[in-house]
């Protein structure tokens, strides 16, 4: 018995004298896409111990065409989710909960590109023309867009026709639409890689059209967000991620390099994931990722004005909340 105790003691003192082992705060991430540049930043501050020297242990999990993140995080399946502002509000006015909790993108990168032989010049002659686009809450700022310029969605000759597009530049280069929906850092260098030169191309930014709305944000549920641990755990994670991007900016080819090891499936190109990191650089926020309420009210202002299928009915609140970013300080 003696000897026993002896070395229970022996084990909780060298517990007390090393600051104990309390295990790391576990954060899983569901991202909203396949493992690329995207969402370098992530995998950068893995990679680079950045989370591990905050005392978290966190999973990311890819996602995909079949992974819907509101879904998985209404599920129980992960703390944070990325999505886009569009998905989030619409989720939320559905009744799942979502609250943006950091901003790491700054800007939008979606656009539409056209065909130069088809005469387009300005959004004025998209009438009458076919247009990829992309669903499921990724057409919002699409019909707002519409809205503004004056032109139906429904495919009258007044109008625009809506081709529903895949995951894919394949619209344009087999001339099924005059323009397709793309990413300043994926889609359209696909189509260049299609075998367009940038001059053959006719490009309209949504950023420059005056509809962008934010990308890319982090999402958690007002539930969590009511317990203070979950809250200083996150603002960790936040800073941590924030630290990562901040290296994958000033270090694109290096992230890439980074998001490629971490890519099991094999599918990315080094040539393509240095690229995407060039220009997902350009659309980052260069500061904590604190959200700016007016990009938000900016954001709401054209999902609010969709025409006839507005993505949200009304104004929401509490969607947003600067309590990570305060915990942060």
């Amino acid at each position: 018995m003696t000897i026993r105790w002896t070395l229970a003691l022996g084990v909780a003192l060298g517990v007390a004298f090393t600051g104990g082992a309390r295990a790391a705060d576990k954060v899983t991430l569901q991202l909203k896409w396949v493992t690329q540049a995207q969402f370098a930043g992530y995998y950068v501050a893995k990679a680079k111990n950045y989370y591990k020297d905050a005392d978290l242990d966190v999973t990311i999990n890819p996602g995909g065409p079949d992974v819907a993140p509101p879904q998985v995080i209404a599920g129980g399946g992960a703390d944070v989710i990325i999505d886009w502002m569009p998905s989030a509000l619409a989720s939320r006015e559905k009744g799942v909960p979502l609250v943006n909790i950091a901003q790491p993108f700054k800007k939008s990168g979606l656009q539409i590109t056209c065909r130069a032989d088809t005469g387009i010049k300005k959004p004025a002659d998209l009438k009458g023309k076919t247009i990829g686009v992309w669903f499921y809450g990724n057409e919002y700022p699409f019909l707002s867009w519409m809205s503004k310029l004056g032109l139906k969605t429904d495919g009258s000759p007044d109008g625009v026709k809506m081709l529903k597009q895949g995951f894919n530049v394949d619209p344009l280069l087999q001339k099924q639409a005059e323009c397709i929906s793309t990413m300043t850092y994926n889609e359209y260098w696909q189509v260049i890689d299609g075998g367009f030169k940038p001059s053959q191309l006719v490009v309209f930014k949504y950023e420059d059209e005056g509809v962008a709305t934010l990308e890319d944000g982090l999402y958690a549920t007002e539930a969590k967000l009511k317990d203070p641990a979950f809250v200083a755990k996150t603002a960790k994670f936040v800073k941590a991620s924030m630290k990562g991007w901040d290296y994958a900016r000033k270090n694109p080819d290096d992230a890439a390099k980074i998001v490629l090891a971490a890519d099991t499936t094999g599918a990315q190109t080094e040539k393509h994931q240095k690229r995407m990191m060039g220009e997902i650089a350009k659309l980052l926020d260069t500061g904590n990722g604190k959200l700016d309420p007016k990009d938000y009210e900016r954001t709401v202002t054209t999902l609010l004005t969709g025409g006839s299928d507005p993505v949200i009915t009304k104004k929401p609140t509490g969607a947003w909340t600067h309590a990570v970013y305060d915990a942060m300080k």
